[in-house]
């Protein structure tokens, strides 16, 4: 589609779309408003619906700035990588926001359009999954449920291959401490990780001089910062199950609240978190 030369400085507000791209072009509207398709006459599963799709769209935002900054941190770039993970940050607090959203539906509401969903669940959401794993949370018994889809695998499989975020900025530390890479430890790329000792002697070394290693200081409280957040979304999912099912099992078989509940206890960074004690 042309612009036709179109100027909005000094032609105004175009009304004429026959020959040029739209806002809904440009967003393939027609495409994306088409695929919410509930599967009762509940009033009720159209907000569920659009709560999940939304989510799954933040969720790509996030794969997409996580990616970029973890590129950013390999190549030294970490001006634009701080910006990255600020806005990721953001993201999970917008998502936060969506649960007041749910929130609206009632236990009574959810049940006229339970039973439609069958064994699908949020926990089969493979982007999440795909964040986590960016994030260093790399639980590979959750490749399960995505057995029945091997470009979902792959995806999933070529993430556990790369070091982590996280991994990549040990990676700095280390370099930056110690001089160079050898004493890190190895990169945990298919298990979540775990608090390492040698890992945070050299967050307590950046947190006790700040001004010497800014850029790792800085870099720090990007991710808990980030961290932070991702919590609150876990906390909130949590509230929000139990306010709409209280203790049922999900619809996927998990054991709902309890699972959810089990999974507020992960540290993505815990050497971030716990050095704060010894200081």
């Amino acid at each position: 589609m042309s612009s036709e030369a179109y100027n909005p400085e000094t032609d105004g507000a175009r009304t004429d779309f026959r020959k040029a791209m739209s806002y809904g072009d440009y967003l393939h509207l027609d495409t994306l408003l088409d695929q919410q398709h509930p599967l009762s006459d509940a009033h009720d599963e159209m907000l569920f619906i659009i709560q999940h799709h939304t989510s799954e769209l933040w969720l790509k935002l996030v794969i997409h700035e996580m990616s970029a900054a973890r590129n950013g941190l390999i190549a030294g770039k970490t001006t634009e990588m701080f910006k990255m993970l600020a806005r990721v940050s953001r993201i999970f607090e917008q998502l936060n926001q969506q649960w007041e959203v749910l929130r609206t539906m009632t236990p009574a509401d959810y049940s006229t359009f339970r039973e439609s969903l069958g064994p699908s669940s949020g926990f089969q959401s493979y982007q999440y999954r795909l964040v986590e794993y960016l994030l260093g949370n790399r639980n590979t018994n959750m490749l399960k449920p995505h057995a029945h889809a091997p470009e979902v695998q792959k995806i999933l499989t070529d993430e556990l291959a790369r070091p982590s975020i996280y991994d990549e900025t040990v990676r700095l530390l280390f370099r930056t401490i110690d001089g160079d890479e050898s004493r890190m430890p190895a990169p945990q790329l298919d298990t979540p990780h775990q608090a390492d000792p040698e890992i945070q002697a050299r967050w307590k070394i950046v947190y006790e001089d700040i001004d010497r290693y800014w850029t790792l200081y800085e870099l720090g409280e990007k991710l808990v910062d980030l961290e932070d957040y991702f919590r609150r979304w876990r906390f909130n999912h949590v509230t929000t199950v139990e306010r709409v099912i209280g203790f049922k099992r999900g619809t996927g078989g998990t054991s709902g609240v309890g699972y959810l509940r089990r999974m507020l206890d992960v540290e993505l960074f815990p050497e971030l978190w716990h050095v704060r004690g010894e200081l």
